[in-house]
């Protein structure tokens, strides 16, 4: 139950169901006994579009399992990327007035499958240096998490990138050329042409990450903080609460709770009580979304929930690897190749979220409008944001995105042999 602290696991490396007192699938329908069933277990064993079918184990494309406790060669990775989320989950309060340029100028750009990119110099349609936008880090990673979440009563992940085909496509006008060369075309033949080849991608993403969902069954970061803190901390065995599986310590972020700092005054004072148990610095869990942020404060671990709506808290189905990192990078891919361009029509795309328009809790406490120069930048933001949304582990994203290539080059070969005549 995830309004109780805690959680019980047979296996720190495999899902675990959540009961969500007030649940909402993914149609937006309430579930009444409020306990996760694996949604979509079957997926890999669909025929594909331009990869080849999964066939009996339901695996088109497998990179490896991701990083796993207690596993010699992968467990540090399993805390380190543990402690990923825990920190983009503490960059949640706009209090903390914290502010970051998110303009293509200073971000974007990654190498695939990293976050390594340090933006543009310039815009390559206009030749100008893009306009810094300094915006709250914290308003900017809850928008992140909101825009890109797709949950319960959306359009979901490839919905979303059918909305962006679309208004790419209204942007470039008349200028309708398939894979950017040879004469224009009308809309009609665009249209039919590009969603053909993008929802071909989108639905061999699906196979490719669903099918590795089932394979690896793997755990949801709700549950290995929960479990890795519950353990107790595995920096220094001369200390209180040391496991060897439990959370590294982290000063400022991950800390023991003991009788000093639940002293009145103490960082630790609203955690009395709790002496020999592991503190994480994080968001503090939803309040009025009216009026309130839920903030970010001590909390214990073993308390830690994802910043997401309550009725949803994490998705239906095993973590790895990130459905939104596949879907996007294999629609991002379709995109740049159909259109003859990996960048937006202008060199840049806007999408804005107004002050105080959040669903999640109250904010942002400005205007934050997300951009990006390519394509792939906003594939890589919406792989991003379930970091932020405390929904996955890097691995899960980085791999999905690789993934996610494959699945939409594939796509975009065989649709390019359909628009020949030449079929399958």
């Amino acid at each position: 139950m995830v309004k109780n602290p805690g959680t019980k696991l047979v296996d720190p490396n495999r899902w675990q169901p959540l009961q969500i007192e007030h649940m909402i699938s993914q149609n937006g329908i309430p579930v009444t006994n409020g306990v996760q069933l694996a949604v979509g277990p079957h997926w890999g064993h669909v025929k594909g579009f331009g990869i080849p079918s999964g066939g009996s184990d339901g695996v088109p494309i497998d990179p490896g399992p991701p990083p796993h406790l207690g596993d010699q060669l992968t467990d540090t990775a399993y805390k380190d990327e543990t402690l990923v989320v825990i920190r983009a989950s503490s960059q949640l309060d706009p209090a903390a007035g914290v502010m970051i340029d998110i303009s293509p100028g200073a971000s974007g750009d990654n190498t695939l499958g990293t976050n390594d990119g340090h933006g543009r110099a310039l815009n390559p349609v206009t030749g100008r240096p893009y306009t810094p936008e300094i915006v709250n880090q914290a308003d900017f990673d809850r928008v992140l998490a909101e825009f890109w979440a797709d949950g319960p009563k959306s359009e979901t992940p490839p919905g979303h990138w059918n909305v962006i085909a679309n208004t790419a496509s209204d942007q470039l006008g008349s200028k309708l050329r398939i894979g950017g060369k040879g004469n224009p075309v009308d809309r009609l033949e665009w249209d039919v042409k590009l969603y053909l080849a993008l929802n071909g991608a989108v639905h061999d993403a699906a196979i490719a990450a669903w099918g590795l969902k089932g394979r690896y069954d793997s755990i949801r970061p709700i549950s290995m903080i929960r479990y890795l803190g519950g353990l107790g901390q595995s920096s220094d065995p001369r200390l209180p609460s040391y496991n060897p599986e439990g959370l590294p310590l982290v000063p400022g972020l991950v800390e023991l709770i003991t009788s000093q700092t639940t002293r009145p005054g103490g960082r630790h004072a609203a955690l009395r009580g709790h002496e020999g148990e592991i503190a994480i610095r994080a968001w503090a869990g939803p309040k009025d979304s009216q009026s309130s942020v839920g903030s970010v404060q001590w909390i214990r671990a073993v308390g830690w929930i994802p910043y997401q709506a309550p009725t949803f808290v994490t998705p239906s189905f095993p973590g790895y690897v990130s459905g939104h990192s596949t879907f996007s990078r294999a629609a991002a891919e379709v995109m740049t190749a159909f259109t003859g361009s990996q960048f937006f029509p202008g060199g840049l795309s806007e999408w804005t979220t107004r002050a105080g328009k959040l669903k999640f809790e109250a904010g942002p406490t400005r205007d934050v409008v997300l951009q990006w120069a390519t394509y792939y930048d906003a594939a890589d933001q919406a792989g991003l944001s379930r970091i932020y949304g405390g929904i996955h582990i890097p691995a899960d994203d980085f791999n999905g995105r690789r993934i996610g290539a494959a699945c939409g080059k594939a796509a975009w070969a065989l649709a390019e042999r359909y628009y020949a005549g030449h079929g399958a």
